[in-house]
């Protein structure tokens, strides 16, 4: 099973080649080895996922596939819904997330759920003091980037072909470039988020997958894209569908190449470089490829989206602390969540106002760009991967720092609603891979996986993490 993506998985399991046990059962196996030795997994339902085999799987386009999720505003039932926060860590999900609900609509099979950094506010690692940091298979002395940096360790290492990530900064985006996979965060308004009332957070954060292959992502953003009766946020549609648009190219685009940031952390020489290699490649399969400046100031984004999802965590903590008829204690969430906490506690109306009226003029900006440009190449990073405990979640310094550094290129999406994809092009000097992002304007999903798909048959990467087994994944 490691190296099949999900769509081949599916097929040999149609044709007969395995059955959806033996693949359900190999996943396990393959979780119950390697999992102890990078912490990705932490709520498992292994006996009841060998049982919804047994009692016989929907037949879809991924009858059979093993997934995961990630326990934050994704709830799987009879699982821990903690999403990495000693707040919540009691707390059961009653009932599956509509998202999940798709996803066994489709036949696959929820093995378990994953790690992610306390209510995912470190884009930087997952290294929650709930269940401890998980690790990279491409070197376990180095982050998996957050916050869907257990699902993104899963699949790097095989454990499953694809799984549930969501993106608030470039929480998609971030541990995909670090663990060497695809990553596309679709257009705000894509993938449903009921039953989670998101609020203000709604505007930022979108759900969707980390996979080995664009054809996989394509695939599932068709089988979960469909808006639910009363969503507050519509995208654009794509007719054809994704992985049809997909499968059609993306024809001669104007594509811009920027690789620094107004105001933004200078660029590391490595993640820099990788983006020129991946526009001379382009320009050698046909497209136009001009350099671009960026349209937006990093200081304001990160305001912005700072304040939007501040009120959001305030809003979060409190409801709990009501539920539980108490007040905060000290070990209830980490030192740099509660500096969120209390920094956003005072946050006055009028200034969340400006937020979010913030969010549209960035947005208009930002959105001139496609004036005269189809899409835009960045880094995915500012900086390669860093080292397990760069961003401490007991140091609330560090974490302001590497949080700018992490998402210089991604925020930006999150607060114009667009869609962006990482893309793994090469790796740095010791070996990790890095990744490249393309941005297209809002609804521009179907462009990015036809690009994508165009950068994976040019120069592919590996299906997973080059290990064999656990004594081989440190180095």
């Amino acid at each position: 099973m490691p190296g099949q993506d999900a769509t081949a998985l599916a097929a040999a399991i149609r044709d007969g080649e395995l059955s959806a046990r033996e693949a359900v059962e190999a996943s396990i196996a393959r979780i119950e080895r390697l999992d102890p030795g990078l912490n990705a997994v932490i709520g498992t339902r292994f006996e009841a996922a060998l049982e919804d085999v047994e009692r016989g799987l929907p037949p879809g386009p991924l009858t059979g596939v093993p997934t995961l999720v990630k326990p934050l505003a994704a709830d799987v039932a009879g699982l821990p819904s903690a999403g990495g926060s000693r707040l919540f860590a009691d707390v059961v999900a009653q009932q599956d997330s509509e998202l999940v609900r798709r996803y066994r609509a489709a036949g696959m099979v929820v093995l378990g759920t994953t790690n992610t950094p306390e209510l995912g506010k470190n884009g930087t690692s997952t290294e929650p003091l709930l269940h401890g940091p998980t690790r990279n298979p491409w070197d376990t002395s180095r982050s998996t980037g957050g916050s869907s940096g257990g699902s993104a360790a899963a699949v790097s290492a095989g454990l499953v072909p694809v799984a549930h990530g969501n993106d608030g900064g470039g929480s998609i985006r971030i541990p995909a470039a670090m663990c060497g996979l695809l990553g596309l965060k679709p257009s705000r308004g894509r993938v449903p988020g009921a039953p989670y009332d998101s609020s203000l957070a709604g505007p930022v954060s979108v759900h969707h997958v980390l996979s080995t292959s664009v054809r996989d992502s394509a695939l599932l953003l068709d089988l979960t894209s469909t808006t639910p009766p009363g969503a507050l946020f519509a995208a654009p549609s794509e007719p054809a569908g994704f992985l049809a648009r997909m499968q059609a190219g993306p024809g001669r685009l104007r594509i811009g190449v920027a690789t620094t940031v107004p105001d933004g952390p200078d660029t590391d020489p490595e993640c820099a470089a990788a983006v020129r290699r991946a526009a001379d490649l382009l320009d050698d399969l046909g497209h136009e490829v001009v350099e671009t400046e960026l349209r937006y100031r990093l200081g304001e984004v990160l305001t912005c989206s700072g304040r939007v999802m501040g009120a959001g965590l305030v809003a979060l903590v409190d409801d709990r602390l009501q539920e539980l008829g108490r007040e905060l204690r000290e070990d209830d969430i980490e030192p740099f969540t509660r500096a969120m906490y209390e920094r956003y506690s005072t946050l006055s109306a009028a200034d969340l106002v400006r937020a979010l009226q913030g969010f549209e003029r960035i947005a208009r900006e930002m959105g001139t760009t496609y004036a005269d440009l189809d899409v835009v190449l960045t880094p995915t990073l500012a900086r390669p991967t860093p080292e397990l405990g760069v961003a401490d979640p007991r140091r609330p310094d560090t974490m302001y720092e590497h949080g700018r550094l992490i998402s210089a290129y991604t925020s930006i999406c999150n607060v114009t609603g667009a869609p962006a994809v990482s893309v793994p092009f090469g790796t740095d000097e010791r070996g990790m891979p890095i990744g490249v992002q393309v941005i297209a304007d809002l609804g521009g999903e179907g462009l990015l996986l036809a690009l994508a798909a165009q950068l994976e048959q040019a120069a592919p990467w590996p299906t997973h993490a080059p290990f064999a087994d656990p004594a081989q994944m440190s180095r």
